[in-house]
């Protein structure tokens, strides 16, 4: 299936729906008017000295309702349309390298001290995240980012790549997720709603709700004998008494429950139509069947009793009605709803947690699923049991580029080789190879598709020194951030993965002498102690370190050609040490005189 054609055919169909149901719209919309006009002028009539008789009336009024409702239907289907239009725009937008800047982008997620993620541009404008990014709730968008942030187990992994190779295909279900309603996307935090899940009960008195029961419905039968004259007032006023009594013994535990159920039970009910979405769904791979069941654990069904919750804090707003907030208050309306939420939550809330992660990790598995749908030449890599490390692609890209403009290089690490010393001059590619390695490792251990045309990893810890930064505000040079996230790449030595350490113009913050010396010191002591990794340069004294560690280290470069006095790249990725430098070239070009 190509998905730019099947986007556009499917886009093309969905902008025809909805203008057709924008006709309705208006169609339907003015018919309810010259109905409403209609009814009013009989009316006129009806009740002015006219042979009209009033049952005339129920016609428009009929009329009107039947209407209201197909008028709604129509908003409903017009609603949807609108949403898969959208849904099918930004996919064709993702295609066409036109994403950059207009989806989410996750800069929540940003930490400058992440081992990697400021380095691979993983969060941020036109990131890998915001290429991946389709969930609509925040639980979603914090199963992928956790994701993309922390490597899976093999075992997990795997899973994850059965998971998407089913949900790829699945194109209907993915629109269908995306069209369930716009309210649905929501700046909810899971860990609050599921704190207020957990939370310690709200206790009342033994019987409470025994006894509001009872005593509401004595008020109403006393009323009803007191209206009916078979009793006097008496007996009313004495239940509505104990009542209020017992409403002011109940109001601090009952305004402790509806005060804090509004905000949960709302993100909630956003929930509730993508649960029982998924819920009906069968699925073939392991990982999405047990969460789908994990969705229906222990008898309880995630949309039916979330579903339930907000049917009760519907029923609590009840009391805000002008006519029902008297019986409310003469019924301990608020009192025995608030009783019933605790139940719920005495039921319910320990698998809140489980739902909403449930839902994030099947909305992340549908980001990579629909990332791999738009990217059919992306291969699942081929995931190794550790070997001291292995990593072996063949026709390796930077995914954050179009396919049209990506330049594959084949690169291998593992085994004997422990270290590529990648030198070459100014803009030919040398910091995009480090990242398209990096980013590939990301996805690899997401279970996500690779830009490669084959790659074999093992379980990998990876430590990138690519965009360090000095801060002003924590008093930190360039060249002291730079050693510090050199520790604490040094750091993830003592995890039970082998390192793969990507380090762009290594030490260039001090002078050439120290720097040869501390870069052959550094990582010597990183592939003596058993990673592997690549290093680029333009100082040509560190492609030297390749001669210290025969066999265990190879240079590798980039070259460029000036013709007519104009810089060419081709990216390509060749055995051996630059031969020359482009600095000079590069400052006359843009006016220097040098």
């Amino acid at each position: 299936m190509n998905p730019l054609a099947e986007y556009e055919a499917r886009l093309a169909q969905r902008r025809a729906v909805s203008q057709h149901e924008q006709k309705r719209f208006r169609l339907i919309g003015n018919a309810r008017l010259a109905t409403a006009i209609a009814g009013v002028g009989m009316a006129f009539f009806v009740f002015g000295e006219t042979v009209i008789p009033p049952w005339a009336l129920i016609l428009p009024v009929v009329l009107f309702w039947v209407l209201v409702v197909l008028h709604a239907r129509v908003v409903e289907t017009l609603e949807r349309a609108n949403r898969a239009v959208t849904f099918y725009e930004r996919g064709l937008a993702r295609l066409e390298n036109r994403w950059m800047g207009k989806g989410e982008q996750g800069e929540r997620f940003r930490n400058s001290s992440h081992v990697y993620e400021e380095d691979l541009d993983i969060f941020g404008k036109g990131s890998l995240f915001e290429l991946l990014c389709t969930a609509r709730t925040r639980s979603g968008e914090d199963a992928l980012a956790k994701w993309l942030l922390a490597p899976a187990s093999l075992k997990e992994a795997a899973e994850r790549q059965q998971a998407i190779q089913e949900l790829r295909g699945r194109l209907d279900l993915r629109e269908d997720l995306a069209v369930l309603g716009e309210a649905l996307r929501s700046n909810t935090d899971p860990d609050a709603i599921a704190a207020w899940a957990e939370a310690p009960p709200v206790t009342f008195f033994r019987g409470a709700n025994v006894l509001a029961a009872v005593l509401a419905a004595a008020v109403l039968i006393t009323f009803g004998l007191y209206m009916a004259r078979f009793a006097t007032r008496t007996p009313f006023l004495t239940a509505l008494l104990l009542e209020l009594t017992c409403a002011f013994l109940l109001g601090t535990k009952t305004l402790q429950v509806t005060g804090a159920v509004n905000s949960p039970a709302r993100d909630l009910g956003l929930l509730a139509d993508l649960l029982a979405l998924l819920e009906k769904e069968r699925f073939q791979a392991p990982l999405l069947e047990r969460l789908r069941n994990g969705l229906a654990e222990s008898g309880l069904v995630a949309s039916v009793q979330i579903a339930r919750l907000r049917r009760l804090v519907s029923m609590l707003d009840w009391q805000r009605n002008i006519v029902f907030a008297p019986i409310a208050i003469a019924v301990l309306w608020s009192a025995q709803i608030a009783m019933a939420i605790e139940r719920w939550r005495a039921v319910s809330g320990r698998h809140v947690r489980e739902w909403v992660g449930g839902v994030g990790e099947f909305e992340a598995l549908f980001a990579l699923a629909g990332y791999s749908f738009e990217h059919p030449q992306d291969t699942f890599p081929e995931l190794k049991e550790d070997e001291g490390g292995y990593f072996e692609s063949i026709g390796l890209g930077h995914p954050l580029l179009p396919e049209t403009q990506c330049v594959r290089n084949d690169v291998r690490l593992g085994s004997d080789l422990r270290l590529l010393i990648v030198s070459g001059s100014n803009m030919s590619g040398k910091s995009t190879l480090l990242r398209s390695v990096g980013l590939n490792v990301v996805l690899a251990w997401a279970g996500a598709p690779v830009r490669a045309n084959r790659l074999s990893i093992s379980p990998l810890a990876l430590g990138a020194s690519i965009r360090v930064m000095d801060s002003l505000q924590d008093g930190r040079s360039r060249f002291y951030a730079e050693i510090t996230r050199l520790r604490e790449i040094v750091d993830l030595m003592n995890g039970s993965r082998t390192v793969l350490f990507l380090m762009d113009e290594l030490l260039s913050g001090t002078n050439s002498h120290d720097r040869k010396i501390g870069a052959a010191a550094i990582v010597r002591k990183l592939i003596d102690r058993g990673a592997i990794g690549m290093i680029t340069t333009h100082d040509l004294a560190l492609a030297g370190i390749a001669a210290e560690l025969p066999g265990r280290a190879v240079n590798v470069h980039f070259a460029d050609t000036l013709e007519n006095g104009r810089l060419h790249f081709d990216f390509k990725l060749r055995p051996g040490v630059v031969e020359r430098s482009n600095a000079l070239d590069l400052m006359r070009s843009v006016g220097l005189e040098v």
